[in-house]
Formats: C-alpha cells, structure tokens, sequence
C-alpha cells in the first residue's frame, strides 16, 4: 500500500500561550480521517521535533485532490487541554512521489478564525512512498513514528508508478524549471512540485495530464548581482494578476481572493454589482512559494459568512514568463469553476497571469505577499517611490524707498522698516536713516524660492500680495491691515502709501540644501548654465545584514526600507516587514554631471505602517568628519525624546550630560588644560635639565659614561636605534614599579575642582547668553580680559621667535642674510669634503666641552639670534 510521510522537523517564533511567556508545542497531522501527532517539546517557542508521521493512502490516484491538515497546538494540563497556535493546508497536488525530490518547505501558521493570534512558521517535509515496508525501513529508519503500518496490499500500483517514473526521469532531462528556495543562500534549495502540465505557453485551467516535473534551484543566480548594462536586474519575483468580473446571474457584492498556498491576497468588494472592475495587481515572491497552484475565488460579501461564487486555477509550469522590455501581458477572459470543477453556465473573470520580474511596470503598485499582514490603508506607505526635489532659486529683494506712510502715532515722527515674507522665510531692514513719511532703505534681502513660483510674497510695512516674476524695481500700493475685512472699502480708497522693491530671480547660483563637503550637485539653477551629463549612474540596492531590531519592545523585528539621494532625485525602496536580513534588488538611474560628488544611501525603520510615529533611522554611510556637524542635532533629538517621559528628563540635564556646553568657556577648565599641557612639557624639561648637568660635569661620572657612549655610537652608528629602544624598554620596566593601582576615575585635581572658588564654578553653569546682573559680568570680563592678555603675550612671544627665523633668508636685516648665507656657503663645502662621523665627533666633544673651556657670555649664534627682527615692531 502507498504511504505519505509527514516529516515534522522545527518550528520558528511560536505565540506564547501558557501564561508564562512560553508553549509547550506539539504537531497533529490530519489525513484522510487519520489523524497523528507528534512529542510535546515544553516551554520552547523555537521547538525541534525531526520525526516522521506516516499514513495510508487509499487511492494513490486521488492524491492529487486530497488535502493535508497540520496543526500546531499548545500542550496544556498534561495533555488533557491543548491551545491552538496555527495550521497549514497543503495541496496533495505538491506532493512528490519520492523521498529523493521532496524538499524541506518552512510554512507559514494560518489563523483558524479571525480571532485567532497567531504568529511563526513550521518547516515540513512530505513525501509519497511507494513501494514494500522494508524497502521503506531499510533505506531510512523512521524515528518518532506513530502508528506504523508495514503491509503494503497495493502491489499492481508499485509497477505501475515503476513505469511512470521512468518516463517522469526521461522528461526532466528535457524541462527543468528554476524557483529559489526558502533558505536561499543556506542550506539546501527548496524544490515545488506539480501534478499535471499542458502547453508551457498558454495559461488556462489545470490539465490532467499525469506528468511529474521538479523545479529545481541552482546555487547562484545571475540575475542577484549587479549587472553593468542598462537593463534591470531581474528578481524574479512572482506571478501577478489583473481582474474585472462580468456577466454575474443575481446582484451580488462581489471581491476576488488569489491564493498561493498560504499567502492569500484580497480585492475590495463592490455592491450590488454584477460587472465589476478591480484592476488590482498581486505579486508573489518565488522565494517563499509553498504550493504549484494559483486559486483565484469570486466570492459574494456577507456578514456572516462569505459565500462561494466560481473559481480558476493555474499550474506554475503553465504560467507565461515575461521579462522587460517585452509587452504587458493581454488579460484574456475565463469561465469560472463550481467547487467540483464544472463549468459555471454564467459568470466570467477576465485576468492576467504572468511570471514577472522587479523590473516590470506593474511591481511598484502591485499588493505583495511578503506585506500580506498589512491593511490596504498603510500599504501604500510601504512601496517604493521616486521622488523630485523641487528646483530652488535664490531671490532678491532690494527695498528701496517707500511714499506716504500713515504712522500710527502722528505725534511723533515714523521709525518705518519693512518686513518681506516668502512662504516661512521672514527677513526684516533695518530701521529707516530718515524718519519720515518718505523713508528709503536701499537694502537687499535674499530667500529662497523654489518652482512653479506659486507662493505669494508679502512686504510688511502692512501687507502687499504680488507674484514672484517682476523683474525691474516697482512701485507697489501697501493695504491696510484689515483689507480682508473690506474689501469693497479699499477698493473705493484711491489714495494708498505704496513701496519700491526691486525683485529678481538668481539663477546663475546652485542653491545648496545639503553640506558642501557631501554635496551631490553643483549645477546652477538656469538651465542655459548647465553642463550636458557626463554619464549614467546606476545604483542596485540589494539587500542589507545585520540590521538592529527596531521594534523589539513589540515583539517585532525591523521594516526596513532604503533611501538614495543624488542630485534632485530620491527613490525610496518598498519596505520588507519583520525582516533583519531585507533583499530589495531593485536598480535605480541617474545622470551625473560632476564625477566629484556624493551620493547619499539610508535605511530606515518605517513606523507608518501601524501607527503615525517618526521612521527611526538605522544609519547611512557617513564620513567622520561629519559627525561633530551632527551631534548638536542628535543632542536636540535625544533630549527631546526623554523629555516626554514620565517623569521627564529635562532638556538642561541631557545637555550637561552629553557635554553640548563642552566649547563654551571656563576659567577652571582652562587651568585644568593648561596644567594638563605644563605635565607633558616636563618630561621634556627633565631631560634637557639632566643633559645641562652632563654638559657642566656635575656629575664626572656620569659625564665620562656618555662620552664613552657617544664614541661608540659614533664608532658603529648602526647601534643607535638599537640603543635607543633599549633605553625605553627600561624606563618601562623602571615605571612599572609606580604603575597606577586603581581604573581610571574622575580627578578633582587634575580638574582643579578643588582650587576653584564659587565664583568660577558659577560662571561655568551660567546660561548663555549670561542671566547674572551686570556688576558680575562686568568683573568676570575684566578677569577674562586679565587671562586673554597673558595668552595674548605667549602668542606674541611664539609668533617673534617664529618670524627671527624666518627673517633669516628674508633679507629684512641685509648684514644678517649675508653673513647667514656665506657660513652655509662654507659648512656646505666642510660637510662635502668631511666625513660625516668625523663631524658628528667634532660637534658631540664641543657640545661636552668642560666649563673650564666656557664662556659666561651667551654663545655667539644665540646672540646672532637674538637681534635678528621680527615684525612686533610693526603692529599698532
């Protein structure tokens, strides 16, 4: 007798049913009134079973008409209680005949009502067998098998389907079909399978015809990598439908559901309506295919329970494929089906079935079987999208003068300014030098404007409305500030104050809207200005790794969508729901008139699809240099999220916090940095201070080892790094003695919190601008001033000993540039005919001379130095 094995191997991210954030799930199959289970695996969301259920079949001939039920439930009370968590319907039309084609499917659970919470998938493994029970055993032992029989009564269908398989072999030798598996780019590719195939051309209803054919995955695609040419990458994504109904007997409210296996797709429904039009496009993703049928159902819209009206069907292999730039499909008409497969005498659906690929037209708008849990009003914020900036100007204003004002206070003379607005941008002039009814300006203001120059602008003296296109300075009437009110009031007033602006547009400029260093475009604004492209680019956004769980806190993963800007352009891919791992594989054009730009790539969280909260950003690719420019605005972000808790972490705490004030003076920390620097100078001073002892023979000892040194490092100069590496290599080992015992704290010395009196600690938590009274500020200036001065001396001191050197060759002095350029004349002609050892000897024994052979006045070259002149003499 033929058997069905049901392997049941795991299942991923179950809902919690036991009370406790866990399940204790077990698997029931169902089939053909046998009904089999597997073990309980408890408290386990992500449970492994990898057992075999086997059942009878009866007919092996009505396989392909049968239906396999699986169920996962929630153990409870021992066994005595289950809960439900899912089910799966398989189709006994995918079933293969052998264990050698089926293929581990991961399905996803299916609600059992509408209130039903349910969430995860299971992965299967089904198979037919046909042939003796040892043969069965023998080749692989079953383990967790319930309810085994092993007497096969069924003998004449074992030759029978013996033949079969040898025409089904010979067959797939000529056709093999390419689908990509569930765990693409893992382990082993998924296989579908299809019972009956007719004209590989033609779409229609099912044949049956008893030919078995494998669709096979290859390892790598070519299509999944970016292609160089101008066609587009081709995803192959799915099967796609266009319907329109007609020729319906009674008036009914009509929808369409298409179907793939556990995906189910729905149309809205029309009432009382028997020819109605839908136009609606559905795209299924070959990766997360679990069945070779499409169904498509007419159903009548109820309130109880929605009823059945016809059906078509159609197998995978008989789907046409269609790759751009070929023709859109024709949509042909079809006979609806009863429930048994008959012909309905009325009633017709007219479609389109093709197999498509990302590039086609119709995959933007098209609903998506991976955003199968998202309601028709947020699916249209997860579609991609291209999108245009709008072309910016600058403009100008120049305000001239203005006639006849009105002061409001006619007892004092007018302080008249005038206050232009365009959109949100409001610039105001300063107040007018002649304090008349006449004033004049003569001042210019700049804005942006942006295409098709719709807004209005309006100049505040009152308010004046007027367009955007006049180019040369004009006289226009000012209207009261109650104009609105009346009208016809105004209209009657023929004497007005009026103002004279003069506006233009700008467009010889690039209005910059983003960093000059990460800018992609530097083309001017008048299209006579611009280059022609100097070529294509062409971006292929493909998928992303790794991604942060944005919406962990709601059991959820990540929807990830992605953003590139370049130029003008955006184009926003769909988003992939609850995914960390998101594949886009769509492609995307623009024209690059500067090779040295940037393009700028985003992935963010979408949080539209069931709320109104912010997208949160997941990051983008972003240059170091850029992100000081950003911490002040990711300050502001922070600080405005904590602030709306509860209680709320104000605005003042988180920017202490992160240190925003960081740049803003402080008398304290300038000592703490200045005697952070003297630390450091130090160990500089202790050495030149211990070679001046050297020099001086404090030490003879010492002083006669580094002449005895010095000559052996003349003597062999490749010694000299050597030495010197060995000299650190002890003075760590002599400072591991006093190595720090405790981490790293804070140190109120080193920050001279401790000499710091309340004065400075007060001026360091001042806001800015300073809210003190004015006596304290002023006696905090004068001490600044008293600190800048002494700065301002070391500067000068810096800057002189800079310009001594500099005016060495500069001939500022003529004697010193002489004299300097005759002895580099005469040491450039000593050190060619020297050796360089001899040399290095001569300055090293002149350097270690005894103070006997010393002089008390300053060397000469220090004094030669010292009156060379520097530019202080020049400032004021």
């Amino acid at each position: 007798m033929a058997k069905l094995v049901v392997e049941v191997l795991d299942a991923n991210d179950l809902m919690p049913k036991d009370g406790h954030g866990s399940a204790s799930p077990f698997v029931e199959v169902e089939f053909e009134g046998q009904r089999k289970r597997t073990s309980t695996k408890p408290k386990n969301l992500n449970p492994s079973w990898n057992e075999k259920l086997v059942f009878n079949i009866k007919n092996p001939k009505d396989l392909s008409t049968q239906t396999i039920e699986v169920f996962v439930y929630n153990d409870n009370k021992h066994g005595h209680h289950k809960n439900f968590l899912g089910k799966v319907r398989i189709s006994g039309m995918s079933v293969p005949s052998s264990e050698e084609e089926a293929m581990v499917q991961r399905y996803p659970l299916d609600k059992r009502g509408i209130f039903s919470h349910v969430k995860g998938d299971v992965a299967l493994k089904v198979h037919a067998l046909h042939g003796d029970a040892d043969g069965f055993q023998s080749t692989e032992p079953v383990e967790g098998v319930r309810n085994v029989d092993n007497e096969f009564d069924d003998r004449y269908y074992y030759k029978g389907s013996h033949e079969r398989n040898k025409k089904k072999k010979k067959e797939r030798e000529l056709r093999t079909f390419y689908s990509v598996g569930a765990d693409y780019g893992g382990a082993a590719p998924s296989s579908v399978f299809v019972e009956g195939r007719s004209d590989f051309n033609k779409a229609g209803p099912v044949s049956s015809s008893k030919t078995v054919m494998q669709m096979q995955a290859p390892s790598q695609k070519p299509e999944y990598g970016v292609v160089e040419t101008r066609p587009p990458l081709a995803a192959r994504m799915g099967y796609w439908g266009e319907t329109k109904l007609q020729a319906l007997t009674i008036c009914l409210d009509p929808y369409v559901e298409v179907k793939v296996g556990n995906y189910k797709g729905v149309t809205k429904h029309f009432e009382k309506n028997q020819n109605p039009v839908w136009n609606k496009i559905f795209a299924f993703s070959k990766e997360r295919l679990q069945s070779s049928l499409i169904e498509i159902t007419v159903k009548d819209k109820d309130i109880s329970k929605d009823d059945f009206v016809g059906k078509i069907t159609f197998d995978v292999n008989e789907v046409p494929q269609r790759v751009p730039p070929d023709s859109p499909l024709a949509p042909q008409w079809y006979k609806l089906l009863d429930k048994k497969g008959g012909l309905l005498k009325q009633g017709d659906i007219m479609l389109a079935v093709w197999m498509g690929t990302q590039a086609d037209e119709a995959f933007p708008d098209a609903w998506h079987s991976d955003a199968h849990s998202v309601s028709q009003q947020s699916l249209n914020s997860t579609r991609s999208k291209v999108y245009f900036s709008p072309k910016l100007y600058y403009l100008r204003a120049h305000v001239i003068a203005a006639q006849d004002l009105v002061p409001a206070d006619e007892s004092r003379p007018p302080d008249a300014i005038v206050r232009v607005e365009l959109g949100n941008q409001g610039l105001t002039t300063r107040p007018s030098p002649m304090k008349t009814i006449n004033p004049e300006w003569n001042e210019e203001l700049m804005y942006v404007a942006w295409e098709p120059f719709d807004e209005y602008i309006v100049e505040r003296s009152t308010e004046n409305r007027n367009r955007m296109k006049l180019p040369d300075a004009k006289w226009y009437p000012l209207q009261s500030p109650s104009w609105a009110e009346d009208q016809i009031e105004m209209k009657k007033d023929k004497f007005a104050s009026r103002v004279l602006i003069r506006l233009s547009i700008d467009a010889g400029y690039h209005v910059l809207d983003e960093s000059t260093q990460f800018s992609s475009d530097l083309q001017p604004s008048a299209n006579q200005l611009r280059k022609a492209p100097v070529g294509i680019l062409e971006v292929g956004i493909l998928s992303a790794r790794n991604l942060q769980p944005m919406k962990a806190k709601d059991g959820k993963l990540t929807d990830a969508y992605c953003v590139a800007k370049y130029g003008n352009k955006w184009v926003r891919t769909r988003t992939l729901l609850d995914n960390l791992h998101p594949t886009w594989n769509e492609q995307y054009t623009w024209e690059v008139f500067d090779p040295y730009t940037v393009i700028t790539i985003g992935v963010f969280d979408n949080c539209h699809i069931n709320g109104d909260a912010k997208d949160q950003r997941i990051g983008k690719p972003i240059h170091i240099k850029h992100v000081d420019l950003l911490r002040h605005q990711a300050m502001n972000i922070v600080a405005a999220k904590l602030a709306r808790a509860e209680p709320p972490l104000r605005t003042e705490i988180v920017e202490y916090m992160l240190d925003v004030d960081y740049h803003m003076f402080s008398l304290r920390r300038s000592k703490a940095n200045f005697h952070r620097m003297m630390s450091l100078v130090s160990g500089v001073q202790y050495v030149c201070t211990w070679f001046e002892g050297i020099c001086q023979w404090k030490n003879p000892i010492t002083t006669i080892l580094v002449h005895m040194l010095f000559l052996i490092l003349i003597c062999y100069p490749e010694l000299i790094l050597p030495t010197i590496f060995i000299y650190l290599f002890v003075i760590g080992l002599w400072n591991y003695r006093v190595r720090p015992r405790n981490p790293p704290h804070m140190d109120a010395r080193l920050s001279q919190a401790e000499n710091a009196n309340s004065d400075e600690l007060d001026e360091e938590f001042d806001t800015f601008p300073t809210s003190r009274q004015t006596d304290t500020v002023k006696m905090r200036y004068d001490r600044l001033r008293t600190v800048a001065g002494r700065v301002q001396s070391v500067t000068a001191d810096v800057a002189m000993q800079g310009e001594r050197i500099l005016a060495v060759l500069s001939w500022r002095d003529p004697r010193a540039t002489a004299i300097f350029i005759i002895f580099s004349l005469l040491w450039a002609v000593f050190l060619y005919v020297t050796p360089f050892q001899i040399v290095a000897l001569l300055i090293g024994l002149y350097v270690l001379r005894h103070p006997r052979f010393r002089y008390k006045l300053p060397p000469i070259p220090v004094n030669f130095f010292k009156r060379l002149p520097s530019r202080s003499d020049s400032l004021l």
